[in-house]
């Protein structure tokens, strides 16, 4: 049984004990361009995810996205406008709303990856075609390149 937060808050559930989230929670993610390449970070399921995190309640969608990137990433990217959504089906009760945004990094330093992940690449475009990558996240790097976001490199 889901259990809202309060009667004026029905849209917060509490997934573990003192945690609340949306129904469907919102996950920002980025395309970022650096050098002609992108990062990528294995999670725990194995899978290959572009950077970012949950949204959380009050917050605002690009500020979450530019925490989430200097969190996992130790960057501080310029997160631009988003570009692709889409439901991703983690789990047969577990859905989660997905807003990719488009974002650079214009420094010299390489990424750093925090301990939420288990490993992380800097591939180009094409070779993530070639990693174990969700569908929709596929589409996302298909969506950046065709609007010339890794020409900058």
């Amino acid at each position: 049984m889901l259990n809202p937060r309060s009667p004026g808050e029905p849209y917060l559930i509490e997934r573990d004990a003192g945690y609340f989230e949306y129904q469907l929670p919102v996950s920002l993610k980025a395309v970022i361009g650096w050098k002609g390449r992108l990062p990528l970070l294995r999670n725990e399921r194995d899978e290959w995810e572009l950077p970012g995190g949950k949204l959380e309640p009050g917050e605002e969608p690009a500020a979450c996205l530019a925490r989430e990137i200097r969190e996992e990433l130790a960057w501080d990217a310029a997160v631009g406008e988003p570009f692709h959504t889409w439901v991703y089906r983690v789990f047969p009760d577990r859905h989660v709303f997905v807003v990719t945004f488009l974002a650079t990094y214009d420094g010299d330093a390489t990424p750093a990856y925090s301990d939420e992940h288990k490993e992380l690449v800097l591939v180009t475009p094409g070779e993530a075609a070639t990693l174990d990558l969700p569908e929709g996240y596929r589409t996302a790097i298909r969506r950046a390149v065709e609007r010339g976001h890794f020409r900058r490199g």
